[in-house]
């Protein structure tokens, strides 16, 4: 698997690239693009990463595996391409938004526009077989997006972590929240979002916090 990564993001996590677990997680994703399909297309698999320089980064969104449908997946968390149907748990985010901050929700689930304000839209697990939804886990991604997050936990201040469901805040759970907002609550998926999701105000949270620390407020 050729790393081709935004520059800051290559010269912060070079470490990870020679470690032996990184060697062999590449040479199963590379194996598992060349047997089967796997999602997301292999140009989308840093997407979150290539989108986003380290030092532009004010909220990150912990999600778990890529979308495992034809089409949907392109490297985001909870973000699908523009034309495509708007998974559930993205139909609840856009919801929770419109309670949230009385703004209409539109007809895109393309996120990319978040991350052009300084979001990063990081999954735990950056591949998935179709139809096979965890069927990457436990192969190396994993520890690779931990020291993602050490990284920004430890390196940057004031920076917004948002953890919808147990998985991330378990994953999130090193944070220092005096150092930067820990937002936690219920996953936004139809099978949690009535326990705690909708409600919660993230994204407001989210904005109040930055505009303290004298930084732009997203646009969601």
């Amino acid at each position: 698997m050729a790393i081709r990564l935004e520059n800051t993001w290559k010269e912060l996590l070079q470490d990870e690239f020679d470690k032996p677990y990184f060697k062999s997680l590449s040479d199963f994703v590379h194996q598992e693009y060349k047997k089967t399909t796997v999602y997301p297309p292999a140009k989308f698999i840093f997407n979150a990463l290539d989108s986003l320089p380290v030092d532009k980064v004010k909220v990150v969104i912990l999600g778990q595996d890529p979308y495992h449908g034809p089409g949907q997946a392109h490297g985001l968390s909870f973000s699908v391409p523009d034309g495509v149907a708007l998974p559930p748990s993205l139909q609840n985010i856009y919801k929770e938004i419109q309670t949230d901050l009385g703004k209409k929700s539109p007809q895109s689930g393309n996120l990319n526009r978040w991350v052009k304000e300084g979001v990063l839209l990081l999954n735990a697990t950056l591949t998935v077989r179709a139809h096979q939804a965890g069927s990457h886990q436990n192969k190396g991604w994993e520890h690779f997006t931990d020291a993602i997050i050490h990284h920004l936990a430890d390196k940057k201040e004031n920076l917004v972590f948002i953890l919808w469901g147990n998985y991330a805040q378990k994953k999130g759970s090193f944070i220092d929240d005096k150092k930067h907002l820990v937002i936690k609550s219920a996953h936004p998926s139809p099978l949690s979002a009535y326990n705690g999701f909708f409600g919660s105000k993230p994204f407001s949270k989210a904005n109040q916090y930055l505009i303290s620390h004298k930084k732009q407020p997203i646009n969601w």
